[in-house]
């Protein structure tokens, strides 16, 4: 079994969890970051979107969303809890040109392996219209493996840009460091970045 295959499977059994431990946390602050930069009516990619959380935020805002997970059954809790059609699909599989205003990868991406990133990245580029944005994060760090069930890719400010090399035409415009905002979990530092199409 692939640490794909792995960390899709934790999300499908634990799915009712995962959503309990996530759609209630309070996000707007990172949430309202990301559509100050984006205009009234933006089309936002929420790019394996858990829980759904934060596409019911921006769907309540005024955005259209588009919302894919990897999960079939987090695809289902977050069709329920947002009231949109949740796409069931794999990140590597993203293959729309210039169609987003703005993609939004909280806490997602980070379980890909680090040679996927790149080409993942460059998916997301390519998915973005001219002076699109990207908000990801991951866990501060440099551990690359399996953590609680799933693959994870921590980063750290250098590691991602030297990762972002190979990625033509996406700069880093900001990247801070914060905490997690979960109950318990305040220890747990998190990189965060804005990504801009150039």
């Amino acid at each position: 079994m692939t640490e794909l295959d792995k960390t899709i499977r934790y999300y499908n059994e634990n799915a009712k969890a995962f959503v309990r431990g996530t759609a209630e946390v309070e996000f707007e602050d990172m949430q309202r970051h990301f559509t100050d930069q984006l205009q009234n009516n933006a089309l936002i990619l929420d790019f394996g979107c858990g829980s759904g959380r934060d596409t019911k935020y921006f769907l309540e805002h005024g955005y259209k969303v588009t919302a894919i997970d990897g999960s079939e059954e987090l695809c289902r809790l977050a069709s329920e809890y947002t009231g949109i059609e949740v796409k069931q699909m794999l990140f590597q599989e993203l293959n729309d040109v210039n169609f987003y205003d703005g993609i939004w990868a909280c806490s997602s991406i980070l379980h890909l392996k680090k040679t996927e990133l790149e080409q993942v990245l460059n998916k997301m580029k390519q998915a973005l219209k001219n002076n699109g944005i990207i908000y990801t994060s991951f866990k501060y760090g440099t551990f690359e493996g399996e953590r609680n069930g799933r693959h994870f890719t921590d980063m750290t400010e250098e590691a991602f840009e030297n990762m972002l090399k190979g990625v033509d035409g996406l700069a880093v415009e900001e990247k801070w460091i914060t905490t997690d905002v979960r109950p318990g979990r305040g220890e747990e530092r998190w990189l965060n970045l804005i990504l801009r199409k150039i």
